[in-house]
């Protein structure tokens, strides 16, 4: 009987979720058009307040679906002095695609909406490349360094293109979304890997330097969140049929000093440096989860 009223309730989301995607991904796309009609300066920051607008509706119409269709209790921790006006490079352990979800719940109007950087190629995704580019999502290419031992010339075209992307933020508050390991935590990834922590994959310095590098001046703090699922982690068919019970989130908040900025790419004391301060962060984070999420009853 639980099992089929867990079944039903996973179809409603679904639906539920689809529907609101198509609705406001709707007046989204429309936005687009008009910004690739005029493409003039100013309306360009007109439409792109106006694509915010829209997605942040469809964030918080799937939060009002989650708070009233599951019973879910959240444990947060460090969310209190958040400010939507500042300027954030927000960073976090993947586990599970309900951490999308999970962030955009805890974080709605706390802070401004999560932006991803991503590959420039994916601008080509129909439909969703566009809303993308409509949100101003930052689009970046990077060059390996044997394309860049092959083709010297365009070494630092990379962190040209990037700048040039995060221009678009001098004027309005944006918070950059990066997880950090690269890719959600399996038992085979972690084996693979040989990784250095019990719970965690290790982290990948390179994506958040250069950030970092682009835009570090602009950046008034850096997030280090932590989700943790202490009564198991969960796919999103669970998420969506409401069987995750208690999600808990911890951040952090560290400014963006110094010692924080320099080039990733050429410097390369300051690359060393910032994978140890990242390499610690990551040892805490391991012990959090190995002292309070591990010790958690299942039961």
């Amino acid at each position: 009987m639980f099992s089929i009223f867990y079944q039903v309730r996973g179809v409603l989301s679904i639906l539920f979720l689809i529907t609101n995607t198509v609705f406001w991904g709707s007046f989204l796309f429309a936005v687009t058009l008009l910004r690739l009609v005029v493409p003039v300066k100013s309306w360009r920051r007109i439409t792109g307040r106006m694509a915010i607008f829209f997605a942040e509706n469809w964030i918080f119409f799937n939060n009002v679906a989650l708070i009233l269709t599951r019973n879910i209790e959240f444990n947060l921790k460090g969310i209190e002095k958040l400010d939507r006006k500042a300027w954030y490079l927000v960073i976090s352990n993947h586990q599970s695609w309900v951490d999308i979800p999970v962030l955009q719940k805890v974080l709605y109007h706390k802070i401004p909406m999560l932006k991803f950087f991503l590959k420039k190629e994916l601008i080509w995704v129909p439909l969703l490349g566009q809303a993308w580019w409509a949100l101003d999502f930052p689009f970046m290419k990077r060059y390996s360094l044997d394309f860049i031992r092959k083709h010297p010339h365009l070494k630092g075209k990379d962190m040209e293109i990037t700048r040039k992307a995060c221009e678009k933020f001098k004027d309005n508050p944006v918070a950059v979304m990066n997880f950090t390991e690269g890719t959600r935590f399996t038992k085979t990834k972690h084996e693979r890997q040989t990784s250095p922590y019990k719970n965690l994959l290790k982290p990948k310095a390179g994506g958040i330097g250069f950030v970092l590098s682009a835009m570090g001046d602009q950046l008034s703090y850096v997030l280090d969140i932590t989700i943790s699922y202490p009564l198991g982690v969960p796919n999103f068919w669970d998420f969506l049929c409401g069987k995750v019970k208690r999600i808990d989130v911890v951040v952090r908040k560290f400014p963006v000093t110094e010692e924080l900025l320099g080039d990733y790419s050429n410097d390369k004391d300051y690359r060393i440096g910032f994978q140890k301060w990242l390499n610690n962060l990551w040892q805490e984070k391991d012990l959090y989860f190995e002292h309070v999420v591990n010790g958690f009853p299942k039961n």
